[in-house]
Formats: C-alpha cells, sequence, structure tokens
C-alpha cells in the first residue's frame, strides 16, 4: 500500500493495521501480541480472554482483524463470531481442527482457519494482512477436514455452497440479541464435551490427541514435559472412560462409536 500524497508533496505513511488478539491463553496472546507488533505497520489495539470481552475490545477499538480463538471459556469464539463479523475481518487462531468446528467457523463468516502448529510467524502476518483485504488462509489440517466435509457432503451443503467465486456467504444471525445479553451458548458439539468435565488445559490437549499429535508434539506446542502429558492424559482417559487414544478422539468428536475395545493405540 502506497502512501497518500499530503500538500507538502511528502507520501504519508499508510496506517497501520489494527487487530484485537482474542486467546483465553495470556502466554499465547503475549507472544502474538509480540509477534505482529515486531512487524512493520501492524498494531495490537487490545487483548481479549473470551468472546464476550473480545466483542466489547472491536466496538471500542475498531480494529480492522480480530484473531479469534476457538474454545474460551465462558462465551467462545463460535458464539461471538456472527456478532463480530459484521464490524470487522475475523480469522480463525486455534488449536482446534476439527471437521465441523473448521465448517461452522467458516458458514459463520470467519475470514480464514489457521491451526497452531501449521504457520510461520511471516505466514500469520500475511494472512492477517489479508483477512483485511477479503483474502482467506486456510492452514492445512483446516483445509484438509473441509475437502473432507465438501467431498461427504456435497457441495451443496458446505460452507462455500452456492457462493460466487468460492466465497463462503457470510453467517446472519437469526436472534436479533446483543451479545451481552448472550448465554454462553457454546456450539452443541462444544457444549456436549463439558459434560466431561475436563479443565481448560486437558481439553487442549485432547483437541490435539483428536488432530493426530504423538506425546512429543504435545509437550512441544504446550510447552510442557512428555511426563506431564502423559499425566494429563491418564486424567482425560478416565474422564471419558476411555482406555485409549482411539476411543478418546472419537468421544470427544461425538462419534457414536467406540473404537477402543481392541485394546491397541494405547499411548
Amino acid at each position: 500500500m502506497t502512501g497518500e500524497a499530503n500538500p507538502f508533496g511528502e507520501a504519508r505513511p499508510p496506517e497501520a493495521l489494527r487487530v484485537v488478539v482474542a486467546d483465553d491463553n495470556p502466554v499465547v496472546r503475549a507472544g502474538l501480541t509480540a509477534l505482529l507488533t515486531a512487524s512493520e505497520g501492524v498494531e495490537v489495539v487490545a487483548e481479549a480472554a473470551d468472546g464476550r470481552k473480545a466483542y466489547e475490545a472491536t466496538l471500542a477499538h475498531r480494529p480492522d482483524v480480530v484473531l479469534l480463538d476457538v474454545r474460551m471459556p465462558g462465551v467462545d469464539g463460535l458464539t461471538a463470531l456472527p456478532h463480530l463479523v459484521p464490524l470487522t475481518a475475523v480469522l480463525m487462531l486455534t488449536y482446534s481442527g476439527e471437521s465441523d468446528i473448521v465448517h461452522e467457523a467458516l458458514r459463520r463468516g470467519a475470514n480464514g482457519y489457521l491451526v497452531h502448529g501449521e504457520f510461520t510467524p511471516d505466514e500469520l502476518v500475511t494472512a492477517v494482512r489479508d483477512a483485511r483485504r477479503g483474502r482467506p488462509h486456510l492452514t492445512p489440517t483446516a483445509a484438509g477436514r473441509l475437502l473432507a466435509q465438501l467431498r461427504e457432503g456435497g457441495a451443496e451443503d458446505s460452507a462455500f455452497g452456492g457462493a460466487p467465486g468460492g466465497r463462503w456467504p457470510p453467517y446472519r444471525p437469526t436472534s436479533t440479541k446483543n451479545l451481552s445479553q448472550l448465554q454462553p451458548d457454546v456450539a452443541q458439539l462444544v457444549s456436549d464435551r463439558s459434560t466431561y468435565g475436563l479443565s481448560a488445559r486437558e481439553a487442549e490437549i485432547m483437541d490435539l490427541i483428536a488432530s493426530g499429535m504423538s506425546n512429543q508434539q504435545i509437550a512441544a506446542t504446550c510447552f510442557i514435559s512428555e511426563k506431564t502429558v502423559k499425566n494429563h492424559i491418564n486424567r482425560i482417559f478416565a474422564k471419558l472412560h476411555s482406555t485409549n487414544r482411539a476411543e478418546a478422539a472419537a468421544k470427544w468428536r461425538g462419534e457414536e462409536r467406540s473404537s477402543g475395545r481392541d485394546g491397541g493405540d494405547r499411548w
């Protein structure tokens, strides 16, 4: 983008791209803020720990882009998303790469879906800049899950169905309630999971297990030891009444099957 000339013939620098970072993990927020503010022409104007705070920050600061996590306490990302879309571009940035969640986020108007661990810092900055221009970005897991769902359900039921030029139609909420009046009515899949009683960290690790990560990969992603990962998995299996990863992942994804009876695939 070139600067606009002022009356003295000098080019004005372009205005900084304004970003709100919404994630319940303060370490993730701090890391994203540091990364983005180190990039020329990008300014993080606010941070938020849940969907409600993201909405309030968007109303207050009018950012160009909101980086939005899926799983947050209170009002989660999927619930907040349709209320943010009319105000600004929204780029999902999360550990959750399940096909139902990817599809629903895009259906509700997200400008892209990035899964942690699948992009470089430069690619993140590019995705943020492109989100403001309406150019979507999907990291490999999100793209693969969406493609699989397209193949299974057909284009007419997909996030892209019927939209000109391959763009997905923005989600339009049927309710007229303001976000401040909303109860945290999380998407059904996320709501069902709350019955398992997993902590935020356990839910994060279970998402990574379901995405196919090994203990070593989970430890690196979460900045914890493999022993700590195993301790979390023991507690997760107990809460999900599962004996192995495949069975736990099937329950976590809401699939009506028990794949753990063969006793295989133990961590």
